[in-house]
């Protein structure tokens, strides 16, 4: 159901930069193509680089490599049109000068293109760069909602800690309201991510045994089967722990441990998921931590042939480097519903596959009366895949044709895939129209951010300064190092899934 998209600009800051090319334009391409941009839409990328409008328009529309595709089903007249509402300004050698400049540019497009004086802000930069632009903004009058509203964009990380998150929100609300700031997840995005609210609200037969009753342990895997790549010089000072358990796979963790909302307003789904995040059990001893938590490094390896390099020999980081790349978390919920339920969630890069799934592993039945069946310690799962190979899955037992009571697993699957006729979103596409149509549901709020911090601080300063603290290492290509199974309890291990959904391996890691 199509919402309505007032006429508006959007502005992006560090337009030169991959992410514009790479994701921004692309999206806003999609919704062009769909029809989702309002009447009166212009785009103003600004940066420090000399470029003229007609510059702009060639680099990240006309001759774009990640627009080729997208192209090549448009005619001219089309893609012409859509390159002219992009605008360029430059801003000279800092984005600390004066917004002089860029507050005439945008009065002039305004009027020009009738955008109404709403103004969405996207900041493409380097996140050491918010405050400084948020705040020229404001002493630019730019930020200012007596003539059409103002919207300010901000890309993680936000924050390195808890302290540094708490002084980047205090920071950006000296010049915007929280309700102006937007903190995107491109995660959140994902169409799979936001079905789980659908999966558990909108049918009867999951959300009653969406509990500590039924449900014996949840799973959360994000693989990456890359490493760093050019990023050497980031990770290294960021880690798996901050790059996607702090941010990614917390946002899925809250979505799947919140209490009902009372309706399906912004605010009373973000209420629940900032409760939902308070309630995670902090870890502070040091037992705790060393039980709970494990961090390894892929190491040098032969994958089909190819000699890949170990983390530490990468480009731009440390030879000694004590920076995980692979990161295994046990954690408890104190709430009613989740009370002892324990959560294992897992990032890492250069395994065997890409891919995000969500596992719910159901308790088996109390009374087990086929037991010479082979189906013990097979229990019901719920598969939720994020990427790829989009979908859900539910495994449960069958009867094999025959006599007597032998029982299998049987799959029954949907797949995002299947449904042809319909134009499933990529993430930054849906969540550029949401900032666009004012809907904050999918973005994260400065409470939610900090509570996230608040769990994930102790396990870092741990592995920072604490005592027996180990680093692990895994040969690239492989689903980690061999005692990360060891945080399952009784006789599980984690479900190593191959590229589609059916896929169950369930090898022991090495194996």
């Amino acid at each position: 159901m199509k919402r309505k998209t007032e006429n508006q600009m959007l502005v992006i800051f560090g337009a030169s930069g991959d992410l514009t090319a790479r994701k921004l334009v692309p999206a806003l391409y999609s919704l062009y193509a769909e029809d989702q941009l309002p009447e009166h839409f212009v785009v103003l990328g600004t940066s420090r680089s000399d470029m003229t409008d007609a510059d702009f328009r060639n680099q990240v529309v006309l001759e774009s490599d990640y627009l080729k595709e997208k192209l090549k089903n448009s005619d001219e007249a089309k893609t012409k049109k859509f390159a002219e509402m992009f605008f360029y300004q430059d801003l000279g050698e800092s984005y600390g000068v004066d917004y002089a400049s860029l507050r005439e540019r945008v009065g002039q497009l305004n009027d020009e293109k009738r955008t109404q004086g709403n103004i969405m802000y996207y900041l493409s930069t380097p996140p050491r760069l918010y405050e400084t632009i948020a705040k020229n903004l404001a002493e630019a009058g730019l930020s200012t909602q007596n003539n059409g509203w103002k919207r300010l964009i901000v890309e993680k990380p936000f924050g390195y800690s808890l302290e540094t998150a708490k002084a980047l929100n205090q920071g950006l609300q000296e010049h915007f309201k929280e309700s102006q700031i937007y903190r995107i997840d491109h995660y959140l995005g994902k169409e799979t991510v936001q079905n789980l609210l659908v999966t558990r609200f909108a049918n009867s037969i999951f959300e009653p045994l969406w509990n500590r009753n039924y449900i014996k342990h949840v799973e959360i895997t994000n693989a990456e089967s890359v490493g760093v790549e050019k990023r050497g010089g980031y990770y290294d000072k960021s880690g798996a722990l901050r790059d996607m358990f702090q941010n990614h796979l917390l946002q899925i963790v809250s979505l799947i441990v919140m209490e009902p909302p009372i309706g399906d307003e912004p605010e009373e789904i973000r209420d629940e998921k900032v409760k939902a995040l308070k309630s995670l059990r902090i870890m502070r001893d040091e037992k705790t931590l060393h039980d709970n938590t494990i961090r390894a490094q892929y190491i040098a390896s032969d994958i089909q042939g190819k000699i890949v390099k170990g983390y530490r020999e990468e480009e731009d980081v440390d030879a000694e480097s004590t920076t995980e790349t692979f990161a295994a978390i046990k954690f408890f919920v104190d709430n009613w519903s989740w009370k002892d339920v324990p959560f294992y969630v897992r990032t890492a890069k250069r395994m065997p596959t890409k891919v995000t799934e969500v596992v719910i592993h159901f308790k088996s039945p109390h009374h087990q009366i086929f037991k010479e069946s082979g189906i013990q310690n097979k229990d019901n799962k719920l598969i939720i895949r994020i990427q790829p190979d989009e979908g859900i899955l539910i495994k449960f037992g069958v009867k094999v044709p025959g006599q007597g009571f032998k029982v299998e697993r049987a799959n029954l699957d949907f797949y995002y895939s299947s449904l042809m006729e319909a134009h499933v979103m990529e993430a930054y596409e849906r969540l550029l129209l949401d900032a666009m149509q004012g809907d904050a549901t999918l973005y994260a709020r400065a409470d939610e951010v900090e509570a996230a911090w608040e769990f994930v601080d102790p396990i870092l300063d741990y592995w920072q300064n604490g005592k027996d603290v180990r680093m692990y290492g895994y040969p690239s290509g492989t689903w980690g190092p061999r005692n990360s199974d060891e945080l399952i309890e009784g006789e599980g291990y984690w479900r190593n899934p191959g590229e589609n959904l059916t896929d169950d391996e369930n090898y022991c890691v090495l194996c």
